[in-house]
């Protein structure tokens, strides 16, 4: 796909960005030594964030983790943040690697399978020679700790950058982890509706990967308003799940109205659209922009007029506009989300 000039680039705009994003990463790099490290974990100085606390390495990854410490192999760098309140750092990146550490070193690790080692196969920490323990405890890990000006936002970004292709928190996970509340509990909730799951459905690998619980978020968010949104999907989902959690816990009442929108926006789409939010009767996945569409579009056509009836849906949801409208480069621009959203909620009330 070739690169269009530079008429549809806004430099100023990007160059703004770099600048407030960079502003965010201020950092030091400082080093470490292993002995030290298991210390500070054992003294809980260091703490594991929620975002991380369900991904756990299993015992074979833990061994050939140990393994290249003894052989000294480079050991990636540690992620931390420095909490300006506490003194105590949080892990942004490193949680695994620190407690396999403590583990080893104050747990009953036993070492197993070991590839290049065999000979230390059944090994823990006290069964080493105690010259071997000291020359482990002293090896050195690098560190790099973040200021406090990488707020929590800018730290589950990083995290996410840090881990790419690794098994890690996509951002439905790291909000349901980052931002317990009512607002997340109730899109769980809304996620095994089963009415829901027949109009939108998912692969396994998604749904492993909480894809209907993004699809709901995005479609509350975007309803509410796009006044906040910046062509950047995550911080403005991140930014209102926070803001309806505090909304939802100072008015539960407000848990019963959102619920309501979301049924009758189900309702609504069921009766009327014909493959629900798939390309197709036999899709067995649902397209992001396409959901956004007709989802955001029918809830503000239905809050113009409540008795909506359309009648030739099908004619234009099949037509080239509509699908040049939900083609996903691009797709998360400011004028594209918006334009792809008014073109259904315009059909609707049009008909």
């Amino acid at each position: 796909m070739s690169i269009q000039p530079d008429l549809f680039l806004d430099k100023d705009l990007a160059e703004k960005q770099i600048i407030e994003r960079s502003k965010q990463i201020d950092y030091y790099i400082t080093e470490y030594s292993v002995g030290y490290l298991a210390q500070k974990m054992l003294e809980g100085e260091y703490y594991v964030p929620n975002y991380q606390r369900e991904f756990t390495w299993e015992e074979r990854r833990k061994w050939r983790f140990i393994e290249s410490i003894l052989l000294g192999l480079p050991i990636p760098f540690l992620f931390f943040y420095e909490n300006p309140d506490t003194g105590k750092l949080e892990i942004v990146d490193g949680s695994q690697r620190l407690r396999t550490i403590q583990e080893f070193i104050y747990g009953d690790l036993q070492l197993d399978d070991l590839e290049r080692l065999p000979a230390l196969n059944g090994f823990t920490f006290q069964d080493l020679p105690e010259s071997r323990r000291r020359k482990f405890s002293n090896k050195s890990i690098r560190g790099i700790v973040l200021s406090e000006q990488a707020d929590e936002e800018a730290r589950l970004d990083l995290f996410n950058r840090i881990n790419t292709g690794s098994k890690v928190a996509n951002q439905a996970e790291i909000r349901r982890g980052a931002l317990a509340g009512p607002f997340i509990d109730m899109v769980t909730e809304l996620s095994k509706d089963p009415l829901f799951q027949q109009l939108a459905p998912v692969s396994a690998k998604q749904e492993k990967e909480k894809e209907r619980e993004e699809l709901i978020t995005r479609f509350f968010a975007y309803g509410d308003g796009l006044d906040e949104y910046a062509n950047e999907v995550s911080p403005f989902l991140y930014a209102y799940t926070q803001r309806m959690n505090k909304k939802f816990s100072e008015n539960p009442l407000l848990i019963t109205e959102y619920k309501e929108r979301f049924e009758r926006v189900m309702n609504f789409v069921h009766e009327h659209f014909s493959n629900g939010f798939r390309k197709s009767s036999n899709a067995t996945v649902t397209p992001r922009t396409r959901f956004e569409a007709i989802a955001v579009g029918s809830y503000w056509a239905l809050q113009e007029r409540q008795d909506l009836k359309p009648q030739n849906v099908a004619h234009w949801l099949e037509s080239e506009e509509f699908k040049r409208i939900i083609r996903s480069d691009g797709a998360n621009v400011t004028n594209k989300l918006v334009e792809r959203i008014t073109n259904v909620k315009n059909n609707l009330l049009q008909e």
